[in-house]
């Protein structure tokens, strides 16, 4: 029998919820480009509550214990005495979320004898040692494309709060005023700007869908040139790099994985070659944006602003930076996490479990690390020193 450890961020501040705002979500069964939504053999959750807290369970434990199965459920993550570290020693499965990640670093995955799979409940698992993993024969699998549409959607909503100055003008009404000017005073139509995205894979390319529509003009930069009809489609300007790209852009949307070659991306260096002025947008990873020239270019009005809901560490401490700076749209790590996302990472995680459970192959497009290397649809996202 297995012992799954599951790492969830904590309840609502003020209890599990008994009720929700709306009585259902839309049933989603499939993805972009004819990827199916995950078909497990039977949830055991309802569609719409709320699955990634620690009541929530992902809606396993009905499945895991009447199988004969062990679950541990915590938020207590960090830190040598954490419930994580205790109860990892011992464990099969990790699942773990980006939204609060379980860090799965060389010391842990050589400390957890018993390991074997670690899931992301979600998509991106740079928060697990890749190197470490294939060394020591753990599979890692995530369910990828699960929440792709819902990020994208956050990054459209965060533009268009940045561009018109949304938050501050509600701050307005919530402290009792009425000033117009103070509102419009940074507030400007998104027509006609230049939109860029850094990496075009499935979030960058649903968000340059969804900016269409707006009349902007529309740039991308990635690895892989995207199929010349797409690029006539949308109108795309292609660019080598990020570098050749942003001096074009009003907006600079961040849609990249986090590797060596965009860890510290955005510094003063190449934030300083974008237009005076521009908005920069990041719900990648935090580590792609330098934490102090991100703050620097905003107060220096280098940027006009900035938003994005990834952070590092995660949770971020009470005194970061990127709490008090001006200009800014943050929020905690949300963007891939709401109820209707929590619906398709928690019958994922549940499809993996009961594949992985029955010795069977988990589907390629879930796989990250299998077999001791890289494998899988997911898996050209990163990269690792093994060869």
């Amino acid at each position: 029998m297995a012992k799954v450890l599951c790492v969830l961020y904590d309840d609502p501040t003020d209890g599990y919820p008994k009720s929700y705002a709306r009585d259902g979500i839309p049933v989603i069964d499939h993805y972009p480009g004819g990827q199916t939504a995950p078909p497990p053999e039977a949830v055991d959750f309802t569609p719409g509550h709320l699955l990634g807290s620690v009541s929530g369970e992902l809606g396993l434990r009905s499945f895991l214990e009447k199988a004969g199965h062990t679950l541990v459920v915590t938020s207590d993550k960090d830190g040598a005495g954490s419930v994580f570290d205790r109860e990892l020693v011992d464990a099969d499965v990790v699942i773990s979320q980006p939204f609060w990640p379980a860090y799965l670093t060389p010391e842990r995955i050589a400390a957890a004898r018993n390991l074997k799979l670690a899931v992301t409940a979600g998509i991106g698992s740079d928060h697990v040692d890749l190197d470490a993993a294939i060394a020591h024969g753990v599979t890692v699998a995530e369910v990828t494309y699960c929440n792709s549409i819902s990020v994208a959607e956050h990054v459209v909503m965060m533009i268009l709060g940045l561009v018109r100055n949304y938050l501050p003008s509600h701050q307005v009404v919530l402290d009792g005023g009425w000033n117009i000017a103070d509102c419009v005073s940074r507030s400007y139509d998104l027509e006609g700007m230049h939109v860029g995205t850094v990496a075009a894979g499935r979030i960058g390319l649903a968000v340059l869908r969804r900016l269409a529509p707006f009349d902007v003009t529309l740039h991308y930069t990635d690895r892989t040139r995207l199929p010349e009809s797409v690029e006539r489609e949308l109108n795309l300007t292609f660019h080598e790099s990020a570098a050749a790209m942003v001096p074009h852009c009003d907006v600079v949307t961040i849609n990249a994985p986090l590797h060596p070659q965009t860890e510290g991306l955005f510094g003063d260096e190449l934030i300083g070659t974008m237009k005076r002025g521009a908005y920069l947008i990041n719900t990648a990873r935090a580590r792609i944006a330098d934490r102090d020239a991100v703050d620097r270019s905003l107060r220096s009005g280098q940027l006009a602003g900035y938003a994005g809901d990834v952070w590092f560490p995660q949770p971020a401490p009470a005194d970061h930076p990127w709490r008090t700076m001006p200009h800014h749209g943050m929020t905690p790590h949300i963007s891939g996490s709401t109820l209707s996302a929590q619906a398709r990472y928690a019958a994922g995680t549940r499809e993996i479990l009961e594949s992985w459970l029955a010795g069977r192959p988990l589907r390629d497009e879930y796989l990250i690390v299998d077999g001791g290397r890289l494998a899988g649809t997911g898996a050209k996202s990163y990269s690792v020193n093994t060869r």
